[in-house]
Order: C-alpha cells, then sequence, then structure tokens
C-alpha cells in the first residue's frame, strides 16, 4: 500500500462531496441537531440536572461524539456499497495504478474525515448555544479522526459481508441503534443494570463520548484510557477491512 495512491482517492472522494456537500451536510447535520433541541430542550424541560449540570449541556457532547459516529458509518457503509456495486466506481479505480489496499485505505481515511467534518460542525452549533465550558473541546478533534477510524473500519467490514443493500437494515437495527442509546449520551450508564455497563465499556461511542464530555467540562477525567482504548482498537481492527474486502472483491 502506498500513501499517496491512498490519497488519491481520498481526493476523489474529496472532490465528489465538494460538489455535492450541500444535500449531504444537510442530511447528516439536521438528525443531531434534532436530537439536540428535542431531547435536550423538551425532555430537558422535565428532567432535573445531571451531574450538576441542565440536561442539554449534559448532552450537547455526546451529541458531538454521535454525530462523528454516524458520519463514518452512513458514508462506509451505504456509501462505499454504492461505489462498490452499483456506481462501479472501484472497478474504475482498481482499472488504474491505484490497487486494492491503496482503494480500501482512502475509503478508511474519508471516513474519519467525514467524523471529523461533522464533529467540527456540531461542536461550533454547540458552542454558539454557550454549551460548552472550555476550548480544551478542539482537543477531541484529533480523537474523532482515531474513533472515526474505527467505525469506517466496522462499517467497511460490514460492506464487506453484507449479501445486498437491504441487510444494512441488520446493521443499523442491531448494531449502531444500541450503540446509540447505551453509550452515556442521554443518561447516565451508572443508572443501568452492571451487564449495561460493563458492555458498553467495550463499545467506541463510549470512549468518544467519554472524551468530549470531559473536554467540554474541561477536565481530563477518563479521558486517557479512553485515548488508549480508541488507539489499540484502530490497530487491533486495520487488517480486517482490507482481508475481508479482498475476499469479496477478487475472486
Amino acid at each position: 500500500m502506498q500513501i499517496k495512491r491512498a490519497f488519491r482517492v481520498w481526493q476523489r472522494h474529496w472532490t465528489v462531496y465538494t460538489k455535492l456537500y450541500k444535500t449531504s451536510f444537510a442530511l447528516n447535520f439536521a438528525e443531531p441537531a434534532l436530537y439536540l433541541v428535542a431531547m435536550g430542550l423538551g425532555l430537558g424541560a422535565f428532567v432535573k440536572e445531571i451531574h450538576g449540570q441542565p440536561y442539554i449541556k449534559f448532552i450537547a457532547p455526546g451529541i458531538i461524539a454521535s454525530s462523528s459516529m454516524f458520519a463514518a458509518v452512513y458514508e462506509c457503509t451505504y456509501g462505499t456499497y454504492i461505489r462498490m456495486t452499483f456506481q462501479k466506481t472501484f472497478d474504475a479505480i482498481l482499472a488504474t495504478p491505484v490497487n486494492l489496499d491503496d482503494l480500501i485505505a482512502g475509503e478508511l481515511i474519508w471516513g474519519a474525515t467525514k467524523s471529523v467534518i461533522f464533529g467540527i460542525t456540531i461542536t461550533i452549533v454547540i458552542a454558539l448555544f454557550g454549551l460548552v465550558d472550555s476550548y480544551l473541546i478542539l482537543l477531541a478533534i484529533p480523537l474523532t479522526f482515531l474513533c472515526g477510524l474505527i467505525f469506517a473500519e466496522i462499517s467497511i467490514i460490514f460492506a464487506a459481508i453484507v449479501p445486498g443493500i437491504d441487510s444494512f437494515s441488520y446493521f443499523y437495527t442491531l448494531f449502531m441503534t444500541p450503540l446509540f442509546l447505551f453509550s452515556g449520551i442521554f443518561f447516565p450508564l451508572d443508572a443501568m443494570p452492571h451487564v449495561v455497563t460493563s458492555i458498553a465499556v467495550f463499545t467506541p461511542l463510549y470512549h468518544l463520548v467519554t472524551i468530549c464530555r470531559a473536554f467540554s467540562a474541561g477536565t481530563f477525567s477518563g479521558v486517557v484510557c479512553s485515548m488508549l482504548w480508541i488507539i489499540a482498537v484502530v490497530s487491533l481492527l486495520a487488517p480486517f477491512p482490507f482481508r475481508l474486502m479482498r475476499k469479496r472483491i477478487i475472486p
């Protein structure tokens, strides 16, 4: 794999994105914004303070994390599958000097880049609403890239093994939805049964939420352990998208 050729794949996706970003951006931005308003202001009117914070301020850092996650996941599930199967973009790219490893690396980096784009955007919006207490939240941006790599790796692994595009509904319903709901975004996990908390600790979104919430509050509580976990999982999952995509694409 050559970094330069992987960058060319990334550059191709960036060029397409800059031409279509208005529709893509609106779709990905609307959902986290609606969650923030509906849950933070609507439900927040009936919820007492959590850990000494108004409810909307408690969930705001988690919305940064979840928007970063979904940006990478949408890009590397439906986006990757459509480029591979329907648009035949993969076939066109592989007809150039770019090999399959370069292509998959470019897909992963692009998915992580989308995490950063939406992480920055939601951070700005939340800061404008006065829901961020510290400039330390800027330190979360590089970590959205690393965590975005995890979500991109998981998504491409699934894109490599699904029999058809309809099967992504299982991925979103059985994996993404529980991940979203039980990651500590909307309520402290210490109120849940111990088994739920134990499982959540092994999920990437939980650690990104922990990091965003700590930096938003101006502390480093739990950040180091979550960073080490994220780095370890990025490395652990790294070989699998390449191996599984090779099995799918090369007879």
